[in-house]
């Protein structure tokens, strides 16, 4: 099976039509919405998992996407975890929308899901320690 994160941007003019939903009615699609802010007439975005059992129908689905106006990108980071300073305080897993964070038990230990993170960069905010923080995907060097 073949599955893709991507991000999509809704401009105001088409962020009320139920496009999303065509992924699956006209290309065989199917999606996770990992994070998503969109209001009617209003320009949005949406955090979304895609799989397919053809990386042609993926491909047709995109397209259908970007011919209705909506901008299609993919994460350009990705999320570490440096074991080394993690203090395991949790505040981290309180504000994973996807659950890619969370606290092993009996041991209290914070767990990284990588497979599972949206990159919606709240867990590099909210560590204290700044234990999160971002990987470029070109260089898989350190950021900011």
């Amino acid at each position: 099976m073949y599955s893709k994160i991507i991000i999509l941007n809704f401009p105001a003019e088409v962020a009320q039509k139920a496009l999303v939903c065509q992924l699956t009615k006209k290309y065989d699609l199917l999606f996770n919405i990992l994070s998503a802010k969109i209001s009617n007439k209003k320009e949005g975005y949406m955090v979304m998992e895609i799989s397919s059992d053809s990386k042609t129908a993926f491909k047709k689905g995109v397209g259908f996407l970007k011919d209705q106006g909506v901008s299609v990108s993919s994460p350009e980071h990705q999320i570490y975890k440096d074991e080394e300073i993690c203090t395991h305080c949790g505040a981290c897993t309180a504000v994973c929308p996807t659950d890619a964070l969370y606290i092993k038990r009996p041991e209290m230990e914070v767990i990284f899901d990588k497979d599972k993170c949206s990159v919606c960069e709240l867990c590099v905010v909210t560590c204290p320690t700044r234990a999160m923080g971002l990987f470029s995907d070109i260089t898989q060097e350190v950021v900011g």
